[in-house]
């Protein structure tokens, strides 16, 4: 059994979380900004790559008036233990759980900063395995997980076909294909092998349109 997963993205029209330098902050506006945090209060943790939290120092909590009691544990992706242990997550791990999901034994200094480190099966690509990082996550009664990102994260819940809901902020402008896309390699060479959602809403959001979809 495994949490229930949303996928949470934050792009332009053509489908892009940063230009190609990096830069991401921001692409959406206030308003679409507001409804993430409002996301992470409803789910029991958010999930990050270690490639976001390194490029973005997050705290990845929420801030959005009045939610500040409803905190998610928050989750990141560490194949390798490359989180700083200066980090924003690290240092307010006392105030929130922060879970460090990797392959190797837990660094000192990170466990010494509080961070809870869960070593995970390798996978097949040498790094966590998914499958098994959601039973973990599962099996400590985290029930919901909003996934934030980035690309290459993303992409690896939608090869497991490991999403059941996505959040998409779309906002209205266009990065072009050297922009990082939002969305990783998905293996596909056939269009019957493709991802397939149904759309239960689209509605705008300041500036953005807001589009919300579920499995099929």
């Amino acid at each position: 059994m495994r949490p229930r997963v949303t996928l949470k993205l934050a792009t332009s029209l053509d489908g892009r979380i940063a230009t190609a330098s990096g830069e991401s902050q921001w692409i959406t506006g206030e308003a679409a900004r507001a409804e993430g945090h409002r996301l992470r209060a409803t789910h029991d943790a958010v999930l990050v790559g270690i490639g976001t939290a390194l490029a973005d120092d997050p705290l990845l909590t929420v801030r959005e008036p009045g939610l500040e009691d409803r905190q998610p544990v928050r989750v990141v992706m560490d194949s390798r233990q490359r989180l700083d242990p200066d980090s924003k997550l690290a240092r307010s791990a006392g105030e929130s759980p922060v879970i460090v999901l990797t392959i190797q034994l837990p660094a000192p200094a990170l466990v010494r900063a509080g961070v809870e480190v869960i070593q995970i099966h390798t996978g097949r690509d040498g790094r966590v395995s998914l499958r098994h990082a959601l039973t973990t996550l599962r099996d400590r009664g985290l029930i919901s997980l909003l996934v934030e990102g980035g690309g290459e994260v993303a992409g690896s819940f939608l090869r497991a076909d490991a999403v059941d809901r996505i959040e998409w902020f779309r906002a209205p402008i266009l990065l072009g294909a050297e922009g990082r896309p939002g969305i990783g390699s998905l293996a596909i060479d056939e269009l019957g092998q493709a991802r397939r959602f149904r759309r239960l809403a689209a509605e705008p959001c300041g500036d953005d349109l807001w589009e919300r979809y579920e499995r099929l």
